[in-house]
């Protein structure tokens, strides 16, 4: 089988977890391939991503690394078996790799929270508020790459309808009064915030300005939930790009952020009439 060449990031995860295990069990990776019966380069390019990993490999090595976590070990078969090709697959080779990451990410989510603080979170935008932020970017991008990029924020929103994943937004009034494109933008930017607000599986609190003793200004961060806790993930934006965070010990430190964050928020109800008041005012 051809190696892979751009292993997405979910498939570099089940290669880091894979790895983890075997490190966790004290093996070298020699050892590992000795009880598969298959050469070391094999187990390096699956834990590499460069190579898949079928079901009965996979719990043949859980047995040898004595993972008894049953949860995790069904957690990984799925990601190693599932054949997903997602809507964003289109966009592979128009857009950066990240972009196809972020889309596939959110497709598996069991649940999804943000804490946003200068910027509508990207599931939230409008298109011109999207457009606005795009054509911000130096060096500047060419008009028909923003408008790919336009579109494939848009499709990101088909994960809020209907049965979809349970999201939370936390966002700070700095993004609802930042005004990245015109005032008609802002309006329209804030009336969709309030429509998505009502769908079932998405709830959206607001931080105000006046609020005492916050201090959560470096708290920005997407936090997906995975199919057992230790495959969740934490997205950030960074100067250098698009990081995927997915150490336990930085997940539990993100959970206890988010608590933080959403306890000093206002509720929803009262998070829907802040963002009324803000319309009135523009």
């Amino acid at each position: 089988m051809a190696l892979r060449h751009e292993p997405t990031a979910r498939q570099l995860r089940l290669a880091v977890e894979l790895r983890r295990l075997r490190d966790a069990a004290g093996l070298t990776a020699k050892e590992a391939a000795a009880l598969l019966g298959v050469s070391p380069v094999q187990i390096s390019h699956i834990e590499s991503a460069l190579a898949g990993v079928s079901e009965k490999r996979l719990r043949r090595l859980a047995a040898h690394y004595a993972c008894t976590d049953e949860g995790l070990v069904g957690a990984l078969v799925t990601m190693a078996t599932e054949r997903t090709r997602g809507w964003w697959e289109e966009y592979r080779g128009s857009l950066p790799t990240p972009f196809l990451d972020l889309a596939e990410l959110e497709h598996h989510a069991t649940y999804l929270r943000e804490v946003a603080l200068l910027y509508v979170p990207g599931l939230l935008q409008t298109e011109d508020y999207a457009r606005a932020v795009y054509s911000y970017r130096v060096p500047e991008l060419p008009a028909e790459e923003i408008e790919l990029r336009v579109r494939h924020r848009a499709e990101r929103r088909v994960i809020l309808e209907g049965a979809a994943v349970p999201y939370e937004a936390v966002i700070h009034e700095a993004a609802l009064r930042i005004r990245v494109g015109d005032r008609a933008a802002s309006q329209a930017q804030l009336s969709q915030i309030l429509e998505l607000s009502h769908a079932d599986q998405a709830t959206v609190r607001i931080i105000p300005f006046d609020l005492d003793g916050f201090a959560g200004a470096t708290s920005t961060m997407k936090y997906a939930g995975g199919l057992v806790p230790k495959l969740d993930t934490v997205v950030r934006d960074g100067p250098n790009g698009t990081s995927f965070v997915d150490s336990e010990a930085q997940l539990a430190a993100f959970r206890t952020l988010f608590r933080k964050v959403e306890a000093v928020s206002l509720d929803p109800a009262r998070s829907r009439d802040f963002i009324h008041g803000l319309t009135k005012e523009l």
